[in-house]
């Protein structure tokens, strides 16, 4: 068979799902090969076991109980990721976790870091959903392992594996707004160590929506094409995997061609992405009594960015690569120690033309090392301290602090501590591509800081015998402090309609309490009820106030029943979003919203149908003076709730595995 012609699509393993520590936060490809023939099916979002920090896994039975069409659109069913709702200009989603921006989330594939900088706009949509093999969404301090950067968290995604199961899967998708998708994916076993896999996904929609009949697109047209190949090598004592990705992504929106506007020149927006990008990890075992091993990681990734924004234009081009030498020993079943050294480089390249001229090159050159140990007195208690030093060829050499305890007193109770310092390297418009949807004028402070946060966080999990079943609770508590912050500073509809970029002068800090309970009433059926409270400010000109945009309390009910032949699956989720803030201070209004979805299962293929947004609730306004977009008080980035109604879906997907 020639290696051009690929047999699509595999489902490997939820290996790296079962939440062993040695692969939480490296994600050994060590301890890989002997997972290979272990699978694990996650229901629900879960909080794990066996890591010392708070982790929650999302594996694949959890993926589907939605459309899931990227990542995204993956934390439906999730109580502590929010995704605000994609602007009518852009569609770019954002994520918050723990009252912050998504900006303070450190991105990872496979535990290396990954969609930061200039991707980061989009970057939820760059990531199929039928791609995923499952999400660990880490709260709090993470491993020191991964680098610097993250301060709220890390999430991670881990992608089908080559080396699974040989054969083809596809997954075809169809909403009421005319979005179609299309994703095949699939591997083929070359020989007992060499595998090889190819990721198809495309995206398209085309039609043009005004829903308010605003005169404004209530979502923009996309287009996306997007491939992945993979190869896997695994022998008992070396393991090679590599990967090389190539994307395409267009979006277009502004006013709608069938709004007539007799004295106004159209107003349109564009933006138009490719990204390639490349990923390399090598691990050679060198003990496999003491689980010691050495590993070579090395990721790339070129991005290039064109936004129009009517006259705004603004061109950003992302070049960066990451190096990482680790080496892991358990000296006992009590200790291990693991040491490493990363290197980082930015290159950014940015252009454009506003009320200002734009053209700067920057680079950051970041070398690091670090050293972490985990003492393990069995099940009982764990203790994991880690400190990194890094040296930014912009801000300086920084320590990077950071501590996990935990302890469980008897099997049904885990308490969890953590504590631990975060810093990132701010681009201000890069990052932020998507403010420019607005008439505001802009200011950057030229010299702004290289952020700085602590954050401590506190958690307990309690397994209670009821009824003869078990009931779930977990609850828990973070905060988290700035010492240094880029702040984006927005005017209101009263003020000057400036979008200025600033450094922190005053106070930043977020207070964030959780509580969740998980219960299976009976065989099949199953319940999650949960309830978040946000406390999130900064100082904005002088006074500490609440980060707009941002809800105050969530609420989140989930129903799932599977039939006892397992042909039929039902799921029902709502969610309550409480109010927040507006850029001129006042409130927005709590809003609820529902989805369902029923899944038939068939021998080789599943068909199923749902909905988002069936209470049918959208913002009366979701653009600030559509009927003049040239005007200063435009603004198409406030959006605080679903801009469209109630939308219905349908999908197939189709596996077949070599026999």
């Amino acid at each position: 068979m020639r290696i051009s012609f690929f047999y699509f699509s595999v489902c490997y393993t939820l290996a790296c799902a079962t939440g062993l520590q040695a692969q939480a936060t490296s994600d050994s490809v060590a301890i890989e090969s002997q997972l290979n023939s272990i699978s694990v099916k996650a229901g629900r979002s879960s909080v794990s076991k066996f890591r010392i920090n708070h982790t929650e896994l999302i594996g694949q039975d959890q993926l589907v109980r939605a459309a899931c069409c990227n990542l995204g659109e993956s934390f439906t069913t999730n109580p502590s990721v929010d995704v605000s709702v994609g602007d009518p200009a852009t569609g770019a989603r954002q994520i918050k976790l723990l009252g912050l921006s998504g900006t303070y989330v450190q991105m990872l594939t496979e535990h290396l870091p990954n969609l930061r900088g200039a991707s980061l706009p989009y970057s939820l949509g760059y990531v199929p959903g039928p791609w995923m093999q499952s999400i660990q969404v880490s709260k709090g301090a993470a491993s020191v392992k991964n680098g610097y950067e993250s301060v709220t968290g890390q999430i991670n995604v881990e992608f089908l594996k080559p080396q699974g199961t040989d054969g083809v899967r596809a997954n075809a998708y169809l909403d009421s707004e005319l979005r179609q998708e299309v994703n095949v994916d699939g591997s083929v076993h070359l020989n007992d160590r060499l595998s090889t896999s190819l990721l198809l996904h495309v995206e398209n929609r085309q039609n043009e929506h005004d829903g308010d009949g605003d005169g404004f697109m209530d979502m923009p047209r996309l287009r996306q094409y997007n491939l992945m190949h993979r190869w896997a090598y695994v022998s008992p004592r070396f393991i090679s995997q590599f990967s090389a990705r190539a994307l395409r992504d267009e979006r277009t929106s502004g006013m709608s061609h069938d709004h007539a506007y007799n004295s106004m020149p159209h107003y349109s927006t564009h933006v138009e992405t490719n990204r390639y990008e490349g990923q390399w990890k090598n691990a050679i075992i060198t003990n496999p009594e003491h689980n010691a091993s050495v590993a070579l990681m090395l990721t790339g990734s070129w991005h290039k960015a064109d936004n129009r924004f009517g006259n705004t234009l603004y061109g950003v081009l992302h070049k960066t690569g990451y190096a990482q030498l680790m080496y892991e020993h358990d000296f006992s079943p009590y200790h291990n120690l693991s040491i490493g050294a990363s290197l980082n480089h930015d290159h950014y390249r940015e252009s454009g033309f506003r009320t200002i001229s734009l053209y700067r090159r920057s680079q950051e050159t970041t070398p690091g090392v670090y050293v972490q140990y985990t003492y393990k007195l069995g099940e009982r208690l764990s203790v994991m301290p880690g400190m990194r030093w890094d040296h930014s060829s912009l801000y300086g050499g920084f320590f990077t602090p950071r501590l996990h305890v935990k302890y469980q007193p008897f099997d049904e109770l885990t308490l969890r501590a953590s504590t631990g310092k975060g810093y990132r390297s701010p681009h201000a418009l890069a990052e932020n591509a998507q403010l420019l949807a607005s008439g505001r004028s802009l200011s950057l402070t030229p010299d702004i800081k290289q952020e700085e946060a602590w954050n401590h966080g506190l958690s307990v999990h309690l397994n209670v015998p009821l009824a003869g079943r078990t009931l779930e609770l977990n609850g828990e508590y973070y905060y988290t402090h700035f010492l240094n912050q880029m702040v984006i500073n927005v005017d209101g509809a009263s003020g000057p309609h400036t979008l200025r970029f600033e450094n922190l002068e005053g106070r930043s800090r977020s207070h964030t309490v959780q509580v969740d309970a998980t219960y299976p009433f009976f065989d099949g059926f199953t319940t999650t009820a949960a309830f978040r409270y946000n406390d999130a400010r900064t100082t904005y000109d002088g006074v500490l106030r609440l980060r707009p945009l941002t809800s105050r309390y969530k609420g989140l009910l989930t129903l799932s029943y599977k039939t006892p032949t397992e042909l039929w699956q039902f799921d029902v989720t709502g969610h309550l979003n409480g109010k927040g803030k507006l850029y001129t201070w006042e409130d927005y209004p709590t809003y609820f919203q529902l989805q369902a979805q029923v899944t038939r299962e068939f021998r080789r293929f599943s068909l199923y149908v749902g909905g988002e947004n069936l209470t049918n609730y959208r913002m009366t306004e979701p653009v600030v003076s559509a009927g003049n977009p040239w005007l200063p008080a435009f603004d198409a980035t406030q959006v605080w709730g679903p801009t469209n109604g109630a939308m219905a879906y349908i999908g197939l997907r189709f596996k077949l595995e070599k026999i």
